[in-house]
């Protein structure tokens, strides 16, 4: 499995973005799929994941009610809607594909096998 991410870039704060992720392979729809962020000199953190069917989502508080995290599995692509974006949701943003699980499993970064390269977002103030 190949996962490649894009859609990151400079944008003001209180602007928007909408990543993309797009996974090879004819298994996607069969996974759940995360979004994880590293901010500048920070370790990589949970922000957002799906299920395989799209129909439980999941997000890390602080982005609760700015983000949203979608897949089309006809497209074998994941989503991730960022408003409102402040000066700390600055990073790289990783995709990264995993097995389905309880709610509680999506946020260890441990439990998900694929990852892609990363797209930089930078939201200045």
């Amino acid at each position: 499995v190949q996962l490649q991410a894009y859609g990151g870039g400079l944008v003001q704060a209180g602007g928007s973005l909408r990543l993309s992720c797009a996974a090879s392979g004819d298994t996607f729809s069969s996974y759940a799929m995360g979004w994880f962020r590293q901010p500048p000199g920070k370790e990589r953190e949970f922000v957002a994941a799906i299920s395989w069917t799209g129909s439980s989502t999941y997000y890390v508080d602080s982005v609760k009610g700015r983000f949203t995290i979608s897949r089309d599995n006809a497209k074998n692509t994941v989503y991730l809607r960022m408003n409102s974006l402040k000066p700390e949701d600055t990073a790289v943003y990783y995709c990264a594909q995993g097995p389905n699980g309880p709610g509680s499993y999506y946020p260890n970064q441990y439990n998900y096998d694929y990852w892609g390269q990363g797209t930089l977002v930078t939201v200045s103030s």
